[in-house]
């Protein structure tokens, strides 16, 4: 089987794919107050060229897909690009990363079209800030989805909780004690400056070092010595007696670019490198332009030669990118 290796022998076998900017939701984090102007019909990639572009990628070494937003689930006929993606040959793991609020909904066809898992957004345990946080959304309804995800076969489920200081630290030991009773994994994700209006500030930003011993003075905590596959860029931890796991995505006080194996190909047909560097190429045109599989192919491994070393968003100057995360894809 081919390997994607970049200038800095990463081995790069991980393609994140946004199939739209929409969602149902409206995070603070996400997007501005405002909301963004979505992409029109004729701007997205059709299933027809995402397919594409993934059967190139998976033949040049790609063997994770996962899914992403916007919110996927609001996109008509995804249950057929699952199917479609999913007999992809070489393909070892096919994820998505939804808010929830349709997953009860949508959770056994996806299984049985060839999904794996699903990683869950939700910030808060709290219906209230909860709403506060999504502008609008129901936590009933996510746990609906968690609950059915969980019955049909989505296993692992990964929960995320973007820690922002000041709205949610509070919640982290609550966060924390699902793992005793579930097997979840419960990622907290450091709170990134994506975007020139997502609301971030320095003093908002909670580091995992910090959330890891809130959880440390409660409960004994050990890190997970087996490898999960699946585990991702999160370090894992798991409380004494607990069935599930914590994780810490240390995306800027401890950065993990050296082991970064990923890239992201956006709902308007870009391929970006790096999550925080705003050099994209751009794949839709050369599709839309009649370009070969081979010449296809040589803009996928030039994304690869020009995936950076690592993000500069570390201290002292926090630099922002310029898409906002909705455009980008989670």
């Amino acid at each position: 089987m081919k390997k994607l290796v970049d200038n800095y022998k990463r081995h790069i076998n991980y393609l994140r794919v946004s199939i739209t900017d929409r969602c149902n939701l409206r995070c603070t984090y996400c997007m501005p107050f405002e909301g963004v102007v979505p992409l029109t019909h004729e701007d997205v990639l059709s299933y027809e060229e995402i397919l594409r572009i993934a059967k190139i990628a998976v033949k040049e070494g790609i063997t994770k897909i996962r899914i992403t937003g916007g919110e996927p689930l609001v996109r008509k006929g995804i249950v057929n690009l699952v199917s479609w993606l999913s007999r992809l040959e070489g393909i070892e793991d096919l994820s998505m990363t939804t808010n929830g609020i349709l997953l009860s909904e949508f959770a056994g066809q996806l299984y049985e079209a060839g999904l794996k898992r699903v990683n869950v957004s939700m910030d808060s345990l709290n219906p209230e800030l909860f709403k506060d946080i999504t502008r609008g959304g129901e936590l009933s309804r996510v746990w609906q989805g968690i609950e059915k995800a969980s019955e049909v076969g989505l296993n692992p489920i990964k929960i995320n909780i973007v820690a922002v200081k000041g709205l949610n630290e509070d919640e982290i030991l609550d966060f924390a004690r699902l793992t005793l009773e579930h097997n979840y994994q419960i990622r907290f994700i450091e709170f990134m400056p994506v975007g020139p209006e997502n609301g971030w500030h320095q003093d908002k930003y909670l580091s995992c070092m910090v959330i890891r011993g809130i959880i440390a003075k409660r409960y004994k905590i050990e890190p997970v010595a087996e490898k999960i596959p699946t585990g991702g860029p999160a370090s894992l931890y798991r409380l004494e007696g607990a069935k599930g796991a914590v994780g810490f995505i240390n995306a800027i006080s401890s950065h993990f670019c050296s082991s970064c194996n990923r890239l992201r190909l956006t709902a308007d047909g870009k391929i970006r490198p790096c999550l925080f560097s705003d050099e994209e190429i751009d794949m839709k045109v050369a599709l839309r332009r009649g370009d070969s599989d081979g010449e296809l192919t040589a803009l996928l491994h030039s994304a690869i030669f020009n995936k950076p070393i690592g993000h500069t968003i570390t201290e002292p100057a926090f630099r922002k990118c310029a898409r906002e995360m909705i455009k980008i894809g989670g």
